[in-house]
């Protein structure tokens, strides 16, 4: 019996979301368990929560007896694990550059700007709500503005981030510019970006991930 694909996500998280695309990308079958980052204080800190990730964090994969955290980890997975419609490119060069621009999006932007950093902004250093929203807009926009001279500086444009279909970087870069829209973000001069997310968005696996049609939205 084929074992089951389970994701515990919150609509809103954009690590989620790029999982989202994932599955919805390569059309498989998952279920998703859905935990509130805000509700009863953090679903995500509930004692039975934490023994499937200990740090605390969606999103969650559980396939069989597979336990994975880390949405870029997930997906890598998803991959190989599932090869049909691949997000990877086939060279090594051509994957180490997805691979890259990924990261500059999770690893460097994202972290900046989560829901712990912005937070901890508030509640412990007593930053307010305009000076919140000037750290998001200030990090968001340096973090996006790499991603499109990036993306300007490859010598074949393509459609979505790394090929004729959408990839590994695209799941994390629509998310992005989604939370940079949220927080009214000015992004008319990321010509790239927005091309390629209009692309994105107008595609039904994309729209099925996308947190305004999540069961839990609100």
């Amino acid at each position: 019996m084929e074992q089951k694909l389970i994701l515990y996500s919150y609509w809103r998280s954009s690590a989620s979301f790029r999982v989202r695309m994932a599955l919805e990308l390569k059309k498989l079958d998952f279920e998703i368990r859905p935990v509130h980052l805000l509700r009863d204080g953090g679903q995500q800190f509930a004692p039975d929560y934490q023994k499937l990730n200990a740090q605390q964090l969606v999103p969650t994969l559980v396939h069989g007896d597979l336990v994975l955290g880390q949405s870029l980890a997930i997906i890598e997975y998803l991959d190989e694990a599932f090869p049909h419609t691949p997000l990877l490119p086939e060279s090594a060069a051509g994957r180490a550059w997805a691979r890259m621009l990924a990261q500059v999006i999770a690893c460097d932007v994202h972290p900046l700007n989560n829901l712990r950093v912005l937070g901890y902004l508030v509640e412990e250093l007593g930053a307010s709500e305009s000076d919140r929203l000037a750290w998001y807009r200030r990090w968001s926009d340096r973090g996006l503005a790499s991603v499109e001279r990036l993306l300007r500086q490859r010598r074949r444009q393509t459609p979505f981030c790394h090929g004729e279909e959408p990839g590994l970087a695209d799941c994390c870069l629509l998310p992005q510019v989604y939370n940079a829209r949220r927080f009214d973000c000015r992004l008319e001069k990321f010509e790239c970006i927005l091309g390629i997310c209009a692309r994105l968005e107008a595609l039904k696996p994309v729209q099925a991930a996308a947190p305004e049609n999540q069961a839990d939205a609100e």
